[in-house]
């Protein structure tokens, strides 16, 4: 199996997951946030567009974190928006060359750092970050008393046994 092939097996185990977390997530809440510095729900779900799209623009040879595309005005747009946005990325990386994935790209490296990081490496950072904030996200449904759902066991929502 290739590094690509285990990429995009990762990928489409964990997506399901993810779109589970933000269903469960009551709309009407979106604009939740636990402490002043942290992002509103809503913004906290786009963040799962914006990471695939850096990486498509990895892909393409530059990462332009000011050219990401607005959040929609609501959390069942945004959910909307990133299966689709899914469904385009994996087929993106599904596309490009087993030896373009090794390239190169500018990339963060450190605190205000940027250096050479291979693209694949990009994918990965940028998918392990999403499981980050797809935990984040759980912390928000308690928060917002709704239920969690399980994500890689059980929960106290979604007991297994």
């Amino acid at each position: 199996m290739t590094e690509k092939e285990q990429f995009l097996g990762v990928l489409e185990r964990e997506f399901p997951t993810t779109i589970k977390v933000l269903k469960a997530f009551p709309a009407a809440k979106a604009d939740i946030k636990p402490h002043a510095k942290s992002k509103t729900a809503k913004d906290l779900a786009w963040m799962f567009v914006t990471e695939e799209k850096a990486s498509e623009q990895a892909l393409d040879g530059a990462i332009e974190f000011g050219k990401m595309p607005q959040a929609p005005g609501s959390l069942p747009e945004v959910i909307s928006t990133y299966e689709t946005a899914h469904r385009a990325f994996v087929e993106k990386v599904r596309r490009t060359p087993e030896a373009e994935l090794n390239q190169t790209v500018k990339f963060f490296t450190a605190p205000k750092q940027m250096g050479d990081v291979r693209k694949m490496d990009v994918l990965w950072f940028m998918l392990m970050d999403g499981v980050h904030h797809r935990g984040q996200m759980s912390v928000y449904l308690r928060l917002a008393d709704a239920k969690v759902p399980s994500i890689y066991g059980p929960s106290a929502d979604e007991p297994w046994m």
